[in-house]
């Protein structure tokens, strides 16, 4: 029997979505107010989902203080109060979309799991735009 158990956590991050590679009109064009040359922020919203057997002997899928220090740890003290695009290596050649932050943390919190529990990420930019990954 397989069972979820899901961690809501958050963190306050500026960034700027832009191609170095594209004019700026081109950026403007696609990214309109998001290609800011000064940045712009976000109050993002994370839960992350691991799913997987219970343990007979703890009766958990994962003890959720474990799933707690791994998100404050590779999310919270990577992204929190950071430009993304200038903070976080992860960024450095990756445009920081919704998309892009939810493979990202979805990386970062994977290899923290045992390999047999599935994880998915679902992570709010506002309370209405949000993207889910299950690393498919």
């Amino acid at each position: 029997m397989k069972v979820t158990v899901s961690r809501k956590a958050h963190f306050n991050a500026a960034h700027r979505l832009y191609r170095k590679d594209w004019s700026m009109e081109k950026n403007d064009e696609v990214f309109g107010k998001c290609n800011n040359p000064n940045y712009h922020g976000h109050n993002y919203e994370l839960i992350a989902s691991v799913t997987g057997e219970i343990d007979q002997e703890t009766g958990f899928v994962i003890d959720v203080k474990v799933l707690k220090d791994i998100i404050k740890t590779e999310v919270e003290d990577a992204f929190d109060h950071k430009n993304l695009n200038l903070d976080v290596t992860e960024f450095k050649d990756l445009n920081p979309t919704a998309e892009n932050i939810a493979v990202v943390v979805y990386n970062k919190i994977k290899a923290k799991l045992k390999p047999s529990l599935d994880l998915e990420v679902t992570l709010y930019e506002t309370p209405r735009n949000f993207v889910l990954y299950s690393g498919k």
